[in-house]
């Protein structure tokens, strides 16, 4: 098996993921996974579609992760890893699109308007 890649996207956060056949090591940004996300629920959230497909010790992935926080990066690799094990074999589609693994999340931090404190918050008003 060649490398598959694929790209998944969440908030400001990119993912970008290289999945070849190994032993299940996954290395982000040239860092093992349980130095990357220290959080056991964030690693959780990655190898959600890995578990749910029992391939988790089967493949090895190389991430390139950038910008947003911890909560979007990791939302934004189970997309890219749920994308790549699409790709590798297409009867998996069905299962993980139940499981909500295929559906990026459209949801962007509305912008700040001027005249007002924060995007819909409006300053105090005061009739006299």
């Amino acid at each position: 098996m060649e490398v598959i890649n694929a790209i998944g996207r969440r908030k400001s956060a990119v993912a970008r993921v290289y999945v070849s056949e190994g032993t299940g090591k996954i290395t982000i940004n040239k860092k093992d996974i349980e130095v990357y996300f220290p959080s056991a629920i964030l690693r959780y959230v990655v190898k959600q579609p890995l578990s749910l497909l029992d391939v988790a010790e089967k493949y090895d992935i190389k991430v390139n992760l950038d910008g947003g926080g911890f909560t979007g990066q990791s939302q934004a690799l189970r997309l890219a890893i749920a994308r790549a094990l699409v790709k590798i074999n297409a009867d998996d589609k069905k299962n993980l699109k139940s499981h909500g693994f295929l559906t990026r999340d459209a949801r962007e931090v509305e912008r700040k308007k001027p005249g007002q404190p924060k995007a819909r918050r409006r300053f105090q008003f005061s009739k006299r």
